[in-house]
């Protein structure tokens, strides 16, 4: 099974036991608070996740990721959690701009 390993919180490792469902799905299944704003719909970007490996995986953007990187919220190598299914591992960070307040974030 492909896991997530999530470098900004002390390199917590996450397996996915649905591929079918989304990496944010994932994240919260694991009991990691992630921010989601809009309900995981992709009509924001607050669910963005900083890929430093495994982004090739993806499948294309979806148009909420089209629409964003358009825009100039979403870099190269960013993509919305709420928009990705895991197919593989990957490396992520939560981005800079999403952190909770509550949590305590390593880098």
């Amino acid at each position: 099974m492909p896991k997530i390993l999530i470098r900004n919180l002390n390199n917590k490792v996450i397996i996915a036991n649905d591929s079918s469902s989304s990496i944010l799905n994932a994240i919260h299944n694991a009991d990691v608070d992630w921010m989601h704003a809009c309900g995981a719909k992709g009509r924001c970007t607050t669910c963005k996740m900083v890929v430093h490996s495994g982004i090739e995986s993806f499948d294309p953007d979806s148009e909420a990721e089209t629409k964003f990187r358009a825009l100039g919220k979403l870099k190269d190598n960013e993509r919305l959690s709420c928009q990705n299914k895991l197919k593989e591992d990957v490396e992520i960070s939560v981005a800079e701009v999403n952190k909770f307040p509550h949590m305590n974030y390593t880098d």
